[in-house]
C-alpha cells in the first residue's frame, strides 16, 4: 500500500515539473522571437530603415539592435547617417552594459561616429536609434576597424 501511494504521490510532483520546463522552453521560443538583432554582414555595412515596428526605447522612440563580433584589441569606428532623423548610436557589451554612445559626429551634422577600443573578445550589440522622442527612416550604418600605421 506504501508503495502505491507513493507512485501516485510521485506522479503528481512530476507532472508540474513537466509542465513548468515546458511554460519555460515556449516563453524562450517568444523572447527570442521578440528580440532578434541582426547580425552585421561580412562588408561591415547595413542600409535599413527604422521603423515604429522597432524595439521601444520607453522614451518614446525606438531602436533597431546589430550583433557584430569583435575581438580584444579592436578599434573600431562606427558610422551611422541618415539624412531622416538624428542618429544616435550605442555600442554595448553582450551583458547589455553600454561601452560608448555617439550623438553627434565632428563633422557638424546629425550623424553619429563613434570610436572605441575593445578589451574583451565577444559579440556585442550595436544600437541605431533617434534622437528625441521621434523620427526614423531609411540609414546606413558602417563599422570600420582600425589598422595601425
Amino acid at each position: 500500500m506504501m508503495n502505491a501511494f507513493a507512485a501516485r504521490f510521485s506522479f503528481a510532483l512530476l507532472v508540474p515539473t513537466t509542465f513548468l520546463v515546458g511554460l519555460t522552453a515556449a516563453a524562450v521560443r517568444a523572447q527570442n522571437d521578440l528580440y532578434n538583432p541582426i547580425p552585421i554582414p561580412e562588408r561591415n555595412q547595413v542600409s535599413d530603415t527604422l521603423t515604429d515596428q522597432d524595439i521601444p526605447t520607453g522614451e518614446g522612440g525606438f531602436a533597431r539592435d546589430y550583433t557584430i563580433e569583435l575581438s580584444a584589441g579592436d578599434q573600431v569606428a562606427i558610422d551611422l547617417i541618415s539624412d531622416s532623423f538624428d542618429t544616435i548610436v550605442t555600442l554595448l557589451a553582450s551583458d547589455g552594459s553600454t561601452i560608448a554612445e555617439n550623438d553627434d559626429g565632428p563633422d557638424g551634422t546629425t550623424n553619429s561616429l563613434l570610436f572605441s577600443r575593445i578589451t574583451e573578445t565577444g559579440t556585442y550589440i550595436i544600437r541605431v536609434r533617434a534622437f528625441g522622442e521621434t523620427g526614423g527612416g531609411p540609414f546606413t550604418l558602417k563599422v570600420t576597424r582600425l589598422r595601425p600605421i
